[in-house]
């Protein structure tokens, strides 16, 4: 998602076909990622999980995305995070 957007949950829950979408608490993001929330990042996470991407992400020349703690941000073509992670795209942001 593009760092000025926010997930609708209700047009992500729809993409997904499920009836309703709520985050999880910070304690169960770290349970399944291993990082602390404001660092999240989508390698290496403890747990395999789904990736998601906007669309329009794939049209920038470069993004920066957290890498694993707090301030720490890794560069990297849209490309490349396609090819390591393999994203579904969605168009879910407000």
């Amino acid at each position: 998602m593009h760092g000025d957007k926010e997930v609708s949950t209700k047009a992500l829950a729809r993409f997904l076909g499920v009836k309703s979408i709520t985050p999880c608490k910070p304690e169960i993001a770290h349970k399944h990622t291993g990082y602390m929330v404001g660092g999240t990042s989508p390698f290496g996470t403890r747990k395999h999980l789904g990736i998601y991407m906007k669309k329009t992400i794939a049209d920038l020349p470069e993004i920066l995305i957290n890498a694993g703690s707090r301030g720490l941000l890794a560069k990297m073509r849209p490309s490349e995070l396609v090819r390591i992670l393999a994203p579904r795209e969605v168009s879910v942001a407000i």
